[in-house]
């Protein structure tokens, strides 16, 4: 029979073994589920923190974040030797349309967007979504989406739930009845004029509740037409379409929600109205004169060209209508000027593509239209990471490749400087850590 003290010794013994197991097994369990930590070694790497190409490029990364960079493997460390490679940052596409594709016969196209349910176009973009990141472009800016699209595949992307990159999006693009982002020319009978909801509004009061409905829903930017657009039948390209009250309401609403502003504007008169009103880029910047691009260096406005869509809806023109190829024509004609003096005078670029105008997943043929105008290579390469970043106000996590930054890491084959168009087949990309794109043989 057992005393009460061999019963309190067993009592205590048993407690102890209680409270030591789960420790031990959560100890365990800890020490299991460590993330795995990844050395990546390549011949060169641009980590954008400047303009210098570094020979012995070793970046190291353990779950979602960036270790360390330079150096040496940490011993246990998984090594991807990727050889005669650069290792640059994720690529960001501060201009894109994920959730829509233009088809070659223009009026299919209006058809299908006229009777695909807005869960199937969704179904679409992540498609799109895909083709983006396996480009190596880890952000995006969506900017402009119908029925709340963007919204949804953001949404599903964080889940996990679809694969894509990390997007910042807009919601409905905000302008005037009859603009770049009203519907088309409908008979009003047959089908019901848009409104604030869907972006479309009249008046400095009627403009910010478009803009506070956009918030409402999930909107991280605020994107407006300042001026008229190239593939839009009704309105003329370069006139503007919101007056500077407007302006100011959308652009004071959104800022004091924390949210910048970004105006499709091919007009040089609509871009000085959109400056004064204080927004934050100017996308496309068409007919932009010399002075207007000064006035936006001395504002710190960025410019984004999209320039792979203007050489893609040249080249596209004869399968427009007529008002739209002539449209086309004009702003091809104009764009690479405008762009020169852009680089001359210093404008801060930001790289943006206009991606769902052309098709998905060439988004890294701008890289190499810009270098072609005129800028360096390493200019080329900071507009599409660390000058994105600042432009969309995520620098702290994305954009360089430095220690504690996101996990977000391109390889493109050979010297990126001697060849910018490597840029246009990675041979890596690492998203959040996670190896999204790994071609045979690196």
């Amino acid at each position: 029979m057992r005393t009460m003290k061999t019963v309190g010794a067993l009592g205590f013994a048993a407690a102890a073994i209680a409270f030591t197991a789960p420790a031990v097994a959560l100890s365990v369990a800890q020490s299991a589920a460590a993330p795995e930590v990844i050395a990546l070694k390549a011949a060169h790497i641009f980590d954008a923190t400047g303009t210098v190409l570094k020979d012995g490029g070793l970046v190291v990364v353990q779950g979602e974040r960036i270790v360390s960079v330079g150096g040496s493997a940490p011993a246990g460390a998984r090594v991807i030797d990727l050889g005669d490679a650069t290792l640059l940052p994720g690529f960001i596409d501060a201009h894109t349309h994920i959730t829509m594709q233009l088809e070659k016969n223009y009026y299919l196209g209006r058809y299908h967007e006229i009777m695909r349910f807005p869960a199937e176009q969704v179904l679409y973009g992540a498609l799109y979504a895909k083709r983006t990141l396996e480009a190596g472009f880890t952000t995006v800016r969506n900017v402009g989406a119908s029925d709340f699209e963007d919204v949804s595949l953001r949404n599903a992307i964080n889940a996990g739930i679809a694969e894509g990159p990390r997007m910042l999006v807009s919601a409905h693009g905000i302008g005037s009845p009859g603009g770049h982002f009203d519907q088309l020319s409908y008979p009003p009978d047959r089908v019901h004029p848009e409104g604030p909801i869907q972006g479309i509004c009249s008046g400095p009061e009627n403009c910010r509740e478009a803009v506070r409905y956009q918030m409402k829903w999930g909107a991280d930017v605020i994107k407006i037409a300042a001026s008229g657009g190239v593939l839009s039948e009704s309105d003329p390209v370069d006139v503007p379409q919101l007056t500077l009250e407007e302006m100011k309401a959308i652009v004071s609403e959104a800022h004091a929600w924390k949210r910048k502003v970004a105006a499709h504007c091919h007009g040089d008169a609509a871009a000085r109205l959109a400056i004064e009103a204080g927004v934050d880029s100017i996308e496309h910047g068409s007919f932009l004169t010399e002075d207007t691009l000064k006035l936006m260096k001395a504002r710190g406005v960025y410019l984004v060209p999209t320039r792979i869509t203007v050489e893609w809806v040249l080249k596209e023109a004869d399968n427009y209508p007529p008002a739209i190829a002539a449209k086309a024509r004009a702003a091809a004609a104009a764009h690479g000027n405008m762009f020169r003096t852009a680089i001359k005078v210093g404008v801060p670029i930001a790289l943006g593509t206009d991606a769902g105008v052309y098709p998905h997943g060439m988004n890294g043929g701008e890289f190499g239209l810009y270098v072609n105008l005129g800028m360096t290579p390493a200019q080329a390469l900071l507009s599409g990471t660390r000058d994105d970043a600042k432009l969309l106000g995520i620098e702290a996590e994305v954009g360089t490749l430095e220690a504690g930054k996101v996990a977000d890491i391109v390889a493109v084959p050979g010297n990126v400087i001697s060849d910018i168009r490597a840029t246009e087949h990675p041979l890596l990309v690492m998203h959040l850590g996670r190896i999204v794109v790994q071609k045979p043989g690196s």
